[in-house]
């Protein structure tokens, strides 16, 4: 077992040396799987195992939120009923899972993924092994006794992770999700900005990171809903995305 602090990797080390660019420019440099990948790795023929939707046909995008619940999820579950939109949240422990569990038990009951974002947003690079599975354990616990069902996937926070992290992610059965596109909603509460960013970066099976704990973002969400409707998209939830494949715990995941 390691001490409480862990030496960082060079790749970890750089990333630290960038600080916030790291976060303002998206995810740091580790292998990653694509959902094109998974979905051609599975038995041919095979149906698609999550909803109607089978992303080997349509023009899916995934449509994720980090940092919740928090007082604007109510509004964006009743965006998300209204539009018929299924969303993947990546909640956190510490003042929101523990705040606001009926949202919890919501997001579950109207057919959301709900998966985790660590307990307390610890950057998890830069923790101990045991720290790690703390902060992978809690909020999976506290989601699993209130929806019944523990989650299987996880996104580290900033997107920084290694191959420590992989490997205890593996341990507790977690794959981790990473995005191709975000919209930086974190550093403005400009709403038609927020929108612009995801419109310009949308591809197929895209990975949309948006965080609903921030003003701007949930009045953002019906507007950008309705222009990838309108380009074709399909909205699905990261399984559905891999679907008929599945994620596989200690993998990485990014379009």
């Amino acid at each position: 077992m390691r001490g409480t602090a862990r030496r960082l990797r060079p790749a970890a080390l750089a990333s630290a040396a960038l600080g916030l660019a790291l976060t303002l420019s998206g995810c740091a440099q580790v292998d990653t799987t694509a959902p094109s990948t998974v979905r051609a790795a599975a038995a041919h023929g095979a149906p698609a195992r999550f909803g109607t939707v089978d992303c080997r046909e349509a023009k899916c995008i995934a449509l994720t939120f980090d940092a919740g619940p928090s007082e604007h999820s109510a509004r964006l579950l009743d965006i998300l009923k209204q539009k018929k939109v299924p969303a993947t949240f990546f909640l956190l422990g510490k003042n929101h899972i523990e705040k606001y569990p009926q949202l919890v038990k919501r997001m579950a009951a109207e057919g959301h993924e709900v998966a985790s974002h660590t307990w307390d947003h610890k950057i998890l690079t830069r923790i101990s092994d045991a720290a790690i599975r703390e902060e992978l354990k809690r909020p999976d616990d506290a989601i699993e006794r209130l929806t019944g069902r523990r989650p299987t996937l996880m996104r580290p926070p900033q997107g920084r992770t290694d191959t420590d992290v992989h490997r205890i992610a593996k341990e507790q059965g977690l794959a981790e999700v990473l995005w191709s596109v975000t919209a930086k909603d974190y550093a403005t509460s400009d709403s038609d900005l927020i929108t612009k960013r995801v419109l310009d970066q949308a591809s197929r099976d895209g990975i949309i990171l948006l965080h609903d704990l921030y003003p701007g973002t949930v009045p953002a969400v019906p507007g950008i809903i309705d222009a990838l409707k309108a380009r074709g998209y399909a909205f699905v939830t990261v399984p559905q995305l891999l679907a008929p494949g599945k994620a596989e715990p200690g993998k990485v995941y990014r379009p």
